[in-house]
């Protein structure tokens, strides 16, 4: 499930290119996208191809504020959230599932931490929609 997906520098990811990956977590994509769209209207979305990693990424944004990318899986797709080690008792306290708060306990970038979510079930639109308030709160 988790093989390269639009690994094409050449074809951009429209939504017609996106949806036909997802399959059932499109339902979800929705789900994510209309939470943006009614809570977070301000956020911007933006697709790059990245050599390094030789696939399209979306970056999302709040203002210069990186808030999480978001790459497609066949079937799926996940978002990764890099929070400051600062927000340790948020996540602690938070709901996020165990697995998710271990991965925050686990491998840092300096004081960054990553925690990756991938989309399986509507508890992990919940999940993502803890760590946005997480990562904006965070200064």
């Amino acid at each position: 499930m988790d093989a390269p997906i639009l690994s094409d520098k050449s074809q951009f990811p429209t939504d017609e290119v996106v949806f036909s990956h997802l399959g059932k977590s499109k339902a979800l994509w929705d789900s994510l996208f209309q939470y943006f769209a009614r809570e977070h209207p301000d956020f911007t979305q933006e697709w790059r191809y990245y050599n390094d990693g030789k696939r399209w990424l979306m970056k999302v944004q709040h203002k210069k504020k990186t808030v999480f990318w978001l790459s497609i899986l066949e079937g799926s797709f996940r978002t990764t959230f890099y929070i400051h080690e600062k927000a340790k008792q948020m996540i602690e306290g938070s709901t996020i599932s165990e697995e998710l708060k271990d991965q925050f306990r686990g491998k840092s970038f300096g004081k960054l931490r990553g925690v990756t979510v991938v989309y399986n079930s509507k508890k992990d639109v919940q999940f993502a929609k803890e760590l946005i308030g997480i990562r904006l709160s965070i200064k």
